[in-house]
């Protein structure tokens, strides 16, 4: 049996939001399901996304005027693998009760966290057809297998890049279902005004001393837990905040995800502070998708483990040094070089991208267009609800 548009209404689109950088993956596909007449928006938000101290993504979802149709608190404390694996089983029992409820059509679920996991057992075992973003890019940790079985469970498939259509395919998927959309996280960089100034930061608040990026180049630094590589989280900022120290440049930094390992991370960020008290070191818990955009635009360099510092870095030509495996594998522009979790290869790995400087714009990951192709997409074809490996 293939699933097509219902008739005599517009087909609903149950989105779940789980993450301050679920969100910015996924905002434009949520505009583009607005706009579309044949869609009907069902905007899902939980997990961290609901959470004060990582970023609370809720609130700037709801200033950006998207209706939100539920919301469901999924995770249990302690930010370590059985609480994750918890976590991911709790999802998969409130997802279920709320899409008995909402009656999509279609659910649209964002990479590869234990929340992306969640929502695609959910959905399958309910017969509801399931839409994937960012399929078939390779990485480390567990977002790994999490993107993979994923890529497994989904009918409709939207990967960001040529390489990652050709994987889902080698994977079993039907090449009618995969689509190169290219990457909704960077339609928010596309068109609009990149510049920085001291404003932007005085109205996030954060802690640390005022910055003065206006006159002074300064660093972005996002490093989340490695969930294999649990056990090592404090160790591994430490050697960042070490370079970070050497490097002497005042440093924007955002507090960890939720992922095991976070309070690990966190922990070594707060006894850094109180231990040094280091006036260059400036902490935010988010940023609006945007605002995100221009602090990375203007960054001298971006380090981490985050995926942004190669996806939107690479569109925007900002200097990236990836650190550790968290990425390790990932397709990449020529803005990003690599150095392990040692304080002396970070320094030099940083040095050597300031001294090189702003890159050229790469569409590897996109052209800003993604959202309004998935909406399209979303809006128009049938697949059946049975899936076939094709191979």
């Amino acid at each position: 049996m293939k699933v097509g548009p219902p008739q005599g209404r517009p087909r609903r689109i149950c989105v779940i939001v789980a993450s301050r950088a679920n969100y910015a993956r996924v905002k434009s596909v949520l505009t583009a399901i607005q706009d579309h007449d044949g869609l009907e928006l069902q905007l899902v938000v939980g997990a961290s996304a609901l959470l004060y101290r990582f970023g609370e993504a809720i609130e700037v979802i709801k200033a950006d005027g998207f209706p939100v149709a539920a919301t469901t608190y999924t995770i249990v404390e302690g930010e370590n693998p059985t609480t994750m694996a918890k976590s991911t089983g709790l999802g998969i029992m409130e997802l279920a009760t709320l899409f008995e409820n909402l009656k999509p059509d279609i659910v649209l679920t964002v990479a590869d966290r234990f929340e992306t996991l969640a929502t695609s057992v959910a959905a399958s075992y309910m017969n509801i057809l399931l839409a994937h973003t960012q399929g078939g890019e390779v990485t480390g940790s567990i977002d790994e297998s999490v993107r993979h079985a994923t890529t497994k469970l989904a009918h409709i498939h939207f990967p960001a890049t040529e390489e990652s259509r050709e994987r889902v395919i080698r994977m079993g998927e039907d090449p009618d279902t995969v689509f190169n959309t290219g990457c909704p996280a960077i339609d928010a960089i596309a068109g609009i005004d990149l510049e920085v100034g001291n404003d932007l930061f005085s109205r996030y608040g954060g802690l640390g001393p005022g910055l003065d990026v206006e006159g002074k180049p300064y660093l972005l630094v996002l490093q989340h837990p490695v969930t294999t590589e649990f056990g090592y989280g404090r160790e591994q900022i430490e050697e960042t905040l070490k370079a970070l120290r050497e490097l002497g440049m005042q440093a924007i930094m955002l507090w960890p995800n939720i992922d095991a390992g976070s309070d690990d991370v966190a922990k070594g960020i707060r006894m850094f502070r109180e231990h040094e008290h280091p006036g260059w070191l400036h902490l935010f818990r988010n940023f609006s998708v945007e605002d995100y955009a221009r602090v990375l635009n203007n960054a001298a360099c971006v380090l981490g483990n985050s995926s942004s510092g190669i996806r939107e870095g690479s569109f925007l030509g900002t200097p990236c040094v990836s650190i550790g495996t968290r990425q390790q594998g990932r397709e990449r522009g020529e803005n990003v070089s690599v150095a392990p979790h040692d304080a002396g290869e970070i320094v030099k790995a940083v040095r050597a991208q300031i001294e090189h400087g702003r890159y050229e714009k790469s569409i590897r990951f996109g052209d800003g267009k993604a959202g309004r192709r998935i909406a399209g997409i979303l809006a128009e074809i049938e697949v059946p609800i049975q899936k076939k490996i094709t191979y």
